[in-house]
């Protein structure tokens, strides 16, 4: 059986085998069944929100400050949102500014309607 949804890759959903789709799944309901990543990524959906002047996105401080939360616990959140495909980060000179992937989080909530 394939499916040609629940595997992202650069952000687009591609068909493949039932064991590796599931895999990728797994990952990103696992990324957002975390209350705390949740509300990370409720808190980039901020606009103009970044200490550093960006229009989009939040720096690593910027989001300790929401969360409450050590920079060494935001960084193992951020990165789990990243391996999901949920996050996309830029480094700005000492910075790293993280921001939603819409198209991901949109690709998902598509697929998760179709398949539901």
């Amino acid at each position: 059986m394939r499916f040609a949804i629940l595997t992202t890759t650069n952000s687009k959903f591609i068909a493949e085998d039932m064991g590796e789709s599931d895999q990728s799944l797994n990952r990103i309901m696992q990324a957002i069944a975390d209350a705390t990543r949740r509300r990370i990524l409720q808190a980039l959906k901020e606009r103009g929100g970044c200490s550093i002047g960006k229009e989009i996105g939040l720096c690593a401080c910027d989001i300790e400050q929401r969360i409450h939360l050590s920079q060494p616990t935001i960084s193992h959140h951020m990165s789990v949102l990243k391996r999901a495909g949920l996050v996309e980060a830029r480094k700005h000179g000492q910075w790293i500014v993280y921001r939603r992937n819409e198209k991901a989080i949109g690709d998902l909530a598509r697929a998760l309607r179709e398949t539901l």
